[in-house]
């Protein structure tokens, strides 16, 4: 018998639930055979449902079966127990790298199906059955198999802690909270659990409502990048047709100026060559009658060259005796010079329209509405470092901190001349472009006027045309220790608030959004401007007598 169990299959007398040979081997009615208390313990388990079902081919059985001993299959086992044979688990139950591996399991160890939190201890699904089926363990604690069951015993008193100490924020044993941790704000782990669940529970609330809004904002992002590469796609199309039409109407004209110049080409040079000709026949009659004349002068006789030299016909009188006037040679070169007129027209008229649809390029309003910044802090994330440009500084001004700085001292002083310099007004520009938001602080002292301005605002020329404020292309907050003003196209408008030493300007040209702040604690809001900008726009001063203007480094 020894013989032929050794034969046979282990695993073919081992229970499925335990991986061991059959203890008290029972069969069910589809044929399937297990231990009896594995089965036993299977089924309550399944008490709740009041639905039993068979392990391995999951038949179920509306009442729970009677389960008696397979008295055969219990001698066939014990024969096998007698050869030393022992069902062997398959190579994947077995603990590898990574794995928790039963603490009793001896030689090579199973996977651990539980951890015991009072036992300290993990067990393999054959060696956890005494905690399911035995009262001893009931109220031992099972979690999923963990390999950090040290970190829940105290290091001190070698304790599992079970409690919390909300003063100090860690874990305890009960006897740290007698000890070290007396006196302390103590819970249990399951009370700091319970609350630290709903904290938890919460917080997931709020990344998922933060989920669910960055995923509108998301399909809001994904819907504009569609409409800004179709808005351009047309754009792009659109200029294309422009252009094509606007070289089609040069074409034309270049036809039709070619056309005229042939066409009088080719009239002016019939009416020469038929005066050409003209003159070519008379030569040739005049050449004739010299070699007549020529002939006659070598007759001997004199009565026969009196006879033939009398006998000739008179010289004709012709209707253009005089000479012709020979004029400059200055045929066509009036058409060159009226078409390089128009050329230079044209490149005249492309450099003052292409600043302005570079411009407008780079100002598209592909803008998400984003908040107006509030704090400081939100402004600082637009700053601009500006400089200001020495080529539009007046003579009474003196720039310093490398260019950051304007000063009226009521000195000349001694720039050379330049065609974007003002000359009438106390005033600067900035080098810059500003394009996009941006945000920058000014420090004065005395009678400043803190202004932006479009490039093309006239620079020598009457106040009210340069004079920042006074005219539709500057907008300017005059400070003062009295007051603060507003100017815009000769407009003034009184600005309420305390004063302040320091100006805050905040641009969002695309959304023609212009605000001053007084920068001190807090932001206050001086003055707002809502309009159109057409142009490009640099920052600007003007600065009166012993007076002066600093653009911050932020």
């Amino acid at each position: 018998m020894a013989q032929s169990g050794a034969q046979l299959d282990p695993e073919t007398f081992s229970c499925c639930l335990c991986l061991d040979l059959l203890k008290d081997p029972v069969t069910t009615s589809c044929g399937h055979n297990y231990c009896k208390m594995c089965l036993q313990h299977h089924w309550d388990l399944e008490e709740v449902r009041r639905v039993y079902s068979c392990p391995q081919c999951r038949r179920s059985f509306t009442t729970r079966p009677y389960l008696e001993k397979n008295i055969m299959l219990a001698a066939l086992v014990e024969n096998l127990k007698k050869t030393g044979l022992q069902a062997a688990p398959a190579d994947h139950c077995y603990a590898g790298a990574g794995d928790v591996a039963c603490d009793f399991c001896t030689g090579r160890k199973l996977k651990a199906f539980k951890s015991c939190l009072v036992c300290r201890a993990s067990y393999c699904d054959s060696h956890l059955q005494p905690h399911l089926r035995s009262l001893t363990f009931q109220r031992h604690k099972l979690v999923d198999p963990t390999q950090e069951l040290q970190e829940n015993i105290c290091p001190r008193h070698d304790e599992v802690m079970k409690m919390f100490c909300r003063t100090d924020q860690q874990m305890i044993c009960y006897l740290c909270s007698v000890d070290e941790h007396k006196g302390h704000d103590t819970v249990s782990a399951a009370a700091e659990r319970t609350e630290r669940q709903r904290e938890l529970e919460m917080t997931r609330q709020e990344i998922q409502q933060r989920t669910q809004h960055k995923e509108e904002d998301l399909k809001v992002l994904q819907k504009e990048v569609k409409s800004i590469n179709g808005s351009a796609d047309k754009a792009v199309k659109d200029s294309e047709d422009i252009f094509t039409q606007m070289i089609r109407v040069l074409e034309k004209r270049r036809c039709e100026v070619q056309h005229q110049v042939r066409s009088t080409q080719a009239a002016e040079v019939s009416r020469v060559e038929d005066l050409q000709k003209k003159l070519e026949q008379e030569i040739t009659e005049l050449k004739r009658r010299d070699a007549e004349l020529d002939k006659i002068s070598h007759t001997l006789d004199h009565s026969q060259f009196l006879h033939n030299f009398s006998s000739l016909p008179a010289l004709s009188q012709s209707p253009d005796s005089s000479r012709l006037e020979i004029r400059p040679l200055r045929y066509f070169e009036d058409v060159t010079a009226a078409v390089s007129k128009l050329r230079d027209k044209i490149q005249e008229v492309l450099m003052e329209t292409q600043t302005h649809i570079s411009w407008t390029v780079r100002n598209v309003d592909v803008s998400l509405n984003e908040p107006e910044p509030r704090s400081r802090e939100d402004f600082l994330r637009y700053s601009r470092q500006i400089t200001l440009d020495p080529n539009t500084v007046n003579y009474q001004l003196l720039l310093t901190e490398e260019d950051r700085k304007v000063t009226n001292r009521g000195r000349f002083q001694s720039y050379c001349d330049h065609p974007d310099r003002f000359t009438d007004c106390y005033q600067v520009l900035s080098r810059e472009s500003l394009t996009g938001r941006c945000y920058w602080e000014v420090e004065r002292t005395g009678k400043v006027g803190v202004a932006v301005a479009y490039r093309n605002i006239i620079r020598p020329g009457s106040l009210r045309e340069s004079e920042f404020g006074f005219n539709d292309k500057s907008w300017s907050l005059f400070c003062s220790s009295g007051q603060h003003q507003f100017y815009h196209n000769n407009i003034r408008m009184a600005v309420l608030g305390s004063k302040s030493s320091r100006v805050g300007v905040y641009l969002d040209p695309r959304a023609g959004l212009l605000c001053f702040y007084r920068v001190s604690g807090t932001m206050k809001l001086l003055h707002r401007v809502q309009t159109t900008f057409t142009q490009p726009l640099h920052a600007g001063f003007w600065v009166g007598f012993e007076s002066s203007a600093e653009l911050m480094k932020l």
